[in-house]
């Protein structure tokens, strides 16, 4: 009997945004078979704790799942450790996890494709993650099925314990590494129309607190890929303002796919035609200084 990754949700004090997210999630012809771990931060000092209770009210009635396992954390952690928490928790019990935030609307064969990535690419030590979310490229009817690009990603995606073990919590560490070096550092920065290693300095310095970018820094460094679709099997509907580190923006919208026939297996190498793709949307024609460092941002959480 073929055995699905259980999911693990990271929600806070959005209460709308959770019930889209785990609607659609529901919708998912395989949620029925999939174990659900919902883990809750807890309010931050000084802030009303209302909204997080009506978040856990809300969570406690969830039904569908295979099960549901809440974990409702005392203290705000903040929002890495509380996904690097709740990631390692999982892996550690099931050795596979697919990882959404409350944000993430999600195709109906969302945990289709993710499970079958999961699958396809668990014995091959080079993938890191599979991802469900792609930008909106200007060339995405010139792209495989589906394909890798060096590192990892952070809207919807799914990894292996032996992947995630190379995860390093320390930015200075992975600074350092990719700063001796100045060709990584370019092919890090996809040829300098984005500027993540300032974004890993600013985690280093206490600006931001995004475990995203540890994790795209962790597994580039490894050398390692994640897979990603031609076509989005997830809408991030927090750039509206609401969520971390985000500010309102339709720059990343793309309708969700409407059909998914299996996954085939690619070869585990950077795709040029979508890294020119991706270049090309990181860095339009006249866009600004500020626009940069607000897309950085929002992207890497």
């Amino acid at each position: 009997m073929r055995e699905y990754a259980p999911i693990a949700l990271f929600v806070y004090n959005r209460l709308g945004h959770t019930k889209k997210t785990v609607e659609a999630l529901l919708a998912n012809t395989l949620s029925c078979v999939s174990d659900l771990y919902i883990f809750s931060d807890g309010a931050k000092e000084g802030d009303s704790d209302k909204a997080v209770k009506e978040v856990r009210t809300y969570i406690h009635s969830i039904r569908g799942f295979k099960s549901v396992t809440i974990i409702e954390s005392l203290k705000n952690k903040g929002l890495a450790n509380s996904i690097i928490y709740g990631v390692s928790m999982v892996l550690d019990k099931h050795g596979t996890v697919i990882v959404l935030e409350d944000d993430l609307v999600t195709s109906p064969y969302f945990l289709q494709y993710m499970n079958d990535g999961l699958e396809l690419y668990q014995d091959e030590p080079s993938v890191a993650s599979i991802h469900g979310y792609i930008f909106p490229l200007d060339n995405s009817h010139e792209l495989p099925e589906s394909f890798f690009i060096r590192g990892a990603d952070c809207w919807g995606w799914g990894t292996w314990k032996r992947a995630w073990d190379i995860f390093e919590s320390d930015g200075s560490v992975l600074y350092k590494k990719i700063g001796r070096d100045t060709a990584l550092r370019s092919l890090f920065n996809f040829n300098e129309t984005e500027d993540y290693m300032l974004m890993l300095e600013q985690q280093i310095k206490g600006v931001n607190d995004s475990w995203a970018i540890r994790w795209y820094a962790s597994a580039f460094l490894a050398g390692m890929y994640t897979l990603y679709p031609s076509r989005t099997f997830v809408q991030n509907i927090g750039t509206d303002s609401s969520g971390t580190h985000c500010g309102k923006t339709e720059k990343f919208f793309s309708d969700l796919i409407e059909n998914y026939s299996g996954l085939t297996k690619q070869a585990i190498e950077d795709c040029e035609v979508a890294r020119k793709g991706m270049e090309r949307y990181f860095n339009p024609p006249r866009k600004t200084f500020v626009k940069k460092i607000l897309s950085r941002l929002e992207i890497f959480r």
